[in-house]
């Protein structure tokens, strides 16, 4: 690397350092000028706001020296009884305009009526002879002026107006005005909103420790001023500590007040961080674009060198060419009769997979037909039983009964041909999808067994199909009917010895599954019968009774369906085998 480059890339890191500050610098001044302009705007909207509060109540002290019964009282001000009247007068204009006060003075400043009459901090009696409000009042004038109670040391602002009988003054009435709800508005506030009086004194902020405390320091006359008028309830004023940052100001009020507002001077600096780190970004963008045209030129000078290595090496490789040449031609040829071996191997092991799949599924067929004749049973029971009592309905005459069990025979010879389907379908690896109402498949189920319940004298007790809760799934209706008849077929054989015998089915939606409980008032099941429940060829039935592949045919028919299949006792007594088969949304999670 040459000397002038080597200088190059020792000063980029400084010249990087240089345009971040600069960046810095320029965003926080352009920060700071927009955040005075933004707050300029608010403070047009404020200031406003703030006026027209005050407005309001402008006229209100007028209004109430108008009324007779307050002039009377200034006239003969010891009569008692139109003391009181005027006491609870002003007490509901207050609590009617929501204002502070409202209190009547006699030209001494004695107050004799007031709305806070009935409160320990009342008014009355009290003198405000010393304020400049009441001053200007009995000059004729509207008195205003904003101060601390010196009565309830709650601040307010106080506007007066005299009450005239012709050109002579009789009193003065007082409104005392709370602006705290100001205050709490402006508490939310990032920025610092001050409102501060003619002397420079804040006395409104949503910084409390700027209340009460002078922009600048106040003058000797300015002090003995507020203290001839205990404005600040004889508070020492002192300036604001450190210098006032920048800031937006307004007048506002008829006493000249300044409405100021202090942007945030974090935000100012978090935009001129965002300023800075985009300007490191730009550097170091810049600087990686450079180093990398000085590697690209890099590369293209060692690419042509290469390229000089290469030609020389060129005459090499075409003295080698036709060497490997042949020897390549003889790998290809090897390579050729090799994977001619490979194809008929690989042929050979398909044939022999396809052999070995189909030896599967021919002993699951097993497997399912002894199931099947397991199964059929039941339909041929039906069909002898609704056989014998349509020959009696025939003999009898009664053609519409008849007619039903021959249907009922139509229903469960067809039953029996589904059953058989099953086998086809499996071979076919084709399955009948489509919605199954849950309710539906238990009332079928139960009418192919109902003859057996019957026989055996067990009380079935199954869901109403009327319920308003439908249980809707996707699957095989004949396979989940065959999983509902193994079941209650079990449960039959289970309540045989019995002294209770009942079979329970319910049915409910839980966690996204469909859940049908069959419960049965047996003997229950042992330890080690539970531990092989659903294993193929298993039974506690005797011999000729079954062949022990129920349970097993259920379980893989509901493991299918990504369901569940178990089986316990119930702790009143007899067992309780429980089906949970997912709702189309819990199977779309």
């Amino acid at each position: 690397m040459h000397v002038k480059q080597q200088l190059a890339w020792l000063l980029a890191p400084l010249a990087s350092a240089a345009l971040i500050a600069a960046a810095y610098q320029g965003a926080l001044r352009q920060g700071g000028a927009d955040e005075l302009e933004r707050g300029a705007r608010q403070l047009q909207l404020m200031a406003p706001e703030l006026e027209s509060a005050l407005d309001k109540f402008e006229t209100l002290p007028y209004v109430v020296g108008l009324q007779e019964n307050v002039a009377a009282l200034l006239m003969q001000p010891r009569q008692h009884a139109r003391i009181d009247q005027v006491n609870r007068s002003l007490q509901a204009i207050a609590r009617q305009s929501r204002v502070g006060a409202i209190y009547l003075m006699d030209r001494d400043g004695n107050t004799l009526a007031a709305s806070n009459w009935d409160l320990p901090l009342t008014f009355v009696g009290r003198n405000f002879g010393y304020r400049p409000y009441f001053h200007e009042a009995l000059a004729g004038r509207a008195g205003r002026f904003y101060g601390i109670g010196s009565t309830t040391s709650e601040p307010g602002y106080f506007i007066a107006q005299p009450v005239m009988q012709g050109a002579r003054v009789l009193g003065v009435v007082a409104v005392k005005i709370s602006l705290d709800e100001f205050a709490r508005n402006w508490a939310g506030l990032d920025d610092a909103i001050v409102l501060a009086d003619s002397a420079d004194v804040v006395f409104l902020s949503n910084r409390p420790e700027w209340k009460y405390r002078s922009l600048q320091a106040l003058s000797a006359i300015t002090q003995r001023k507020l203290a001839s008028t205990d404005q600040y309830a004889r508070r020492p004023i002192t300036p604001i500590d450190g210098q006032l940052p920048p800031h937006a100001a307004r007048r506002t009020g008829p006493l000249g007040w300044q409405l100021m507002l202090f942007p945030a001077q974090d935000r100012v600096r978090r935009v001129a961080a965002l300023w800075a780190l985009a300007a490191a970004l730009v550097a170091a963008s810049a600087i990686v674009a450079a180093w990398a045209l000085y590697q690209r030129r890099r590369r293209l000078e060692e690419r042509q060198a290469a390229n000089a290595a290469l030609q020389r090496a060129a005459g090499e490789l075409d003295l080698r060419l036709a060497e490997r040449t042949a020897l390549l031609r003889q790998a290809n040829d090897d390579l050729e009769a090799r994977y001619a071996t490979l194809k008929q191997t690989e042929q050979v092991l398909r044939t022999t997979q396809d052999q070995l799949v189909q030896a599967g599924k021919l002993a699951m067929l097993g497997q399912m037909a002894a199931g099947v004749t397991h199964e059929l049973n039941q339909p041929l029971a039906a069909i002898r039983a609704f056989a014998d009592n349509a020959r009696t309905f025939l003999e009898r005459g009664q053609q519409e009964q008849a007619s039903a069990n021959l249907t009922h025979i139509s229903d469960a010879s067809a039953r029996m041909g589904a059953i058989i389907g099953q086998l086809k379908g499996f071979a076919r690896r084709s399955d009948a999808v489509a919605t199954v109402d849950i309710a539906q498949s238990l009332a079928a189920s139960a009418f192919l067994l109902q003859g057996e319940f019957k026989r055996l004298g067990v009380a079935l007790a199954l869901p109403p199909l009327s319920s308003p809760m439908q249980l809707l799934i996707t699957g095989d209706a004949v396979r989940i009917e065959q999983v509902f008849i193994n079941l209650l077929r079990n449960a039959l054989d289970a309540v045989d010895e019995a002294q209770v015998r009942a079979v329970s089915v319910t049915l409910a939606s839980i966690d996204g599954y469909a859940v049908v409980r069959i419960s049965d008032s047996g003997l229950g099941m042992s330890d080690s019968v539970a531990a092989h429940l659903f294993e193929p060829f298993f039974t506690t039935k005797p011999s000729g009774k079954g062949l022990g592949l129920g349970l097993a045919i259920s379980s893989s028919i509901v493991q299918a369906m990504n369901g569940q299949l178990e089986g316990s006792n119930r702790p009143g007594g007899g067992a309780v085998f429980e089906v949970r088969l997912p709702l189309p949304e819990k199977r779309n999670e």
